[in-house]
């Protein structure tokens, strides 16, 4: 162990004074790999019982995204009314979509603060925004109050998903990462659910819209106190030369017998890095180009898929068959929880590839279930059923792998020292084609109809099916450092 503590002191000097030969490093690191070769996996699985606890705690910054982003959904009439812009569609549709302007603000940024200040800190900083714009919002008298709000809400939503994405890939052992992974789905949807729930007696109780914000800054306000108890993630840790105190995180996280395990890797995945920041450049011509392309256009195909337009627009389909919205906004919660959990057990079994190809496949086939629905060959009982099933079977095949594995995916496959930076990248991307389809698909079912626009979202599924076959790398087990080592490998054929 000794020799490994003197490896982790030459590199941590490498990172502050980048005085070190190359040569004699590398012969260091391969002493400290063969010290420590089969250290930990030849005594089985860390427990997972140890980064459980860090996992739930960073899990509340989806469950806030989830419940921001239904939170309008039964509330926006009660709120129009109350701030006196009651009929003006443009001024509803601005409180339904300035947060996703300033998440898209916020996700340019998250790469630069997880990396600046720490996985923990960056959580926190996620959840200020959030209580501050929630309390905005809760206590305005004005539609100009409430864009305020919900402007700064969304800084904190495009925070928060690639920091989650970064600190749960980083603390989990890989057996369980996957799962780990998907269980932030979960808490995205219970979080829809809850603000569903939560706004079904704005109706009927005048101020009622205040309450459901104020609700909001509690898991916030928890998620910024108890992340206080949380490790910082031992990678980070390590890239800013503290490897002493990412080998203390380590022990807090897997148990003393998988430190030096643990440790060499870190050390093995650093050779030949330069520590400074990542640079855009880097991510758009360098040999991490091919990372940001794939994870780019699996969120870009998410988008497009439509999924974000069935969840935004979903009641006035189940209106047309005299469903109430409520009960149609529950179903639709209800099939999305549920093929998030699916996607939770399925995760570390199957594996990501297999989950997003089966998943692409299932929503192009639920869509071409809803054009069949309106077409002439269709009777009105089979219009209802397939109209109504399809959107169904549409969400349940979303979340069982387009939902939550892109992030996922994409945390595992970046190089640690690169990695905050393409999921800020990537999101980025994500955030700007959901805002395109949200703005755009009520003209384009007017313009198109139902049957082409359907067709035209299908069409990207398919697409999407190909390019996972062709591009995918499978992560399921493999640490990152093996991860890296295939796809690099894979990149240079």
């Amino acid at each position: 162990m000794d020799s490994v503590r003197r490896t982790y002191t030459m590199m941590r000097g490498r990172h502050i004074e980048k005085r070190v030969p190359s040569k004699e490093l590398l012969s260091v690191l391969d002493k400290a790999e063969t010290a420590v070769t089969g250290t930990g996996k030849d005594i089985g699985n860390p427990s997972w019982k140890r980064s459980l606890p860090h996992v739930f705690v960073a899990s509340l910054t989806s469950l806030l995204f989830g419940y921001h982003l239904g939170v309008v959904n039964e509330t926006l009439e009660s709120i129009s009314i109350d701030l006196g812009f009651s009929g003006n569609t443009i001024a509803e549709g601005l409180v339904v979509s300035t947060c996703l302007g300033g998440a898209f603000i916020g996700s340019l940024f998250s790469g630069l603060v997880a990396d600046g200040v720490g996985r923990r800190r960056a959580f926190q900083l996620s959840a200020l925004p959030m209580i501050i714009g929630a309390s905005v919002s809760a206590t305005t008298e004005s539609l100009e109050g409430m864009l305020l709000g919900r402007f700064f809400v969304g800084i904190g939503m495009g925070i928060g998903p690639s920091v989650t994405a970064l600190y749960v890939t980083e603390v989990s052992p890989a057996y369980v990462r996957g799962t780990y992974g998907s269980s932030t789905q979960i808490a995205t949807c219970l979080g829809l659910l809850a603000s569903l729930f939560a706004g079904i007696p704005a109706k009927d109780n005048f101020g009622w819209w205040r309450i459901c914000f104020w609700i909001s800054t509690v898991p916030a306000v928890v998620l910024a106190v108890f992340m206080e108890l949380c490790a910082e993630s031992p990678q980070w840790l390590f890239k800013r030369g503290r490897a002493a105190e990412a080998e203390v995180v380590f022990e807090k996280l897997l148990g003393g017998a998988y430190v030096k395990a643990a440790m060499a890797e870190l050390v093995k995945s650093d050779r030949g890095d330069d520590a400074d920041s990542a640079k855009l450049s880097e991510l758009l011509f360098g040999r991490s180009f091919r990372v940001v392309f794939i994870g780019s256009t699996l969120f870009a195909l998410q988008q497009l898929s439509g999924i974000n337009a069935v969840f935004y627009f979903s009641s006035t389909v189940f209106k047309k068959a005299g469903v109430p919205s409520a009960s149609a906004n529950i179903c639709v919660g209800v099939c999305n929880l549920l093929g998030s959990t699916v996607a939770v057990v399925l995760m570390d079994k199957l594996g990501r590839k297999v989950l997003l190809i089966g998943s692409f496949a299932g929503m192009a086939v639920s869509l071409g279930l809803q054009a069949l629905a309106h077409t002439s060959y269709s009777s009105t009982f089979g219009t209802l059923f397939l109209s109504v099933g399809g959107m169904l079977l549409f969400v349940l095949s979303f979340a069982t792998g387009a939902g939550p594995v892109p992030s996922i995916l994409l945390s595992e496959i970046c190089p640690g020292r690169l990695r905050a930076t393409a999921l800020a990248v990537c999101l980025a991307v994500h955030w700007v084609i959901n805002f395109f389809v949200g703005l755009l698909f009520l003209r384009m079912l007017e313009q198109l109809g139902s049957v082409l626009l359907n067709a035209i979202f299908g069409f990207f599924c398919v697409v999407a099916v190909i390019f996972v076959q062709k591009n995918v790398i499978e992560t399921k087990g493999k640490s990152l450092q093996e991860i890296e080592i295939s796809l690099l490998s894979a990149t240079s054929q």
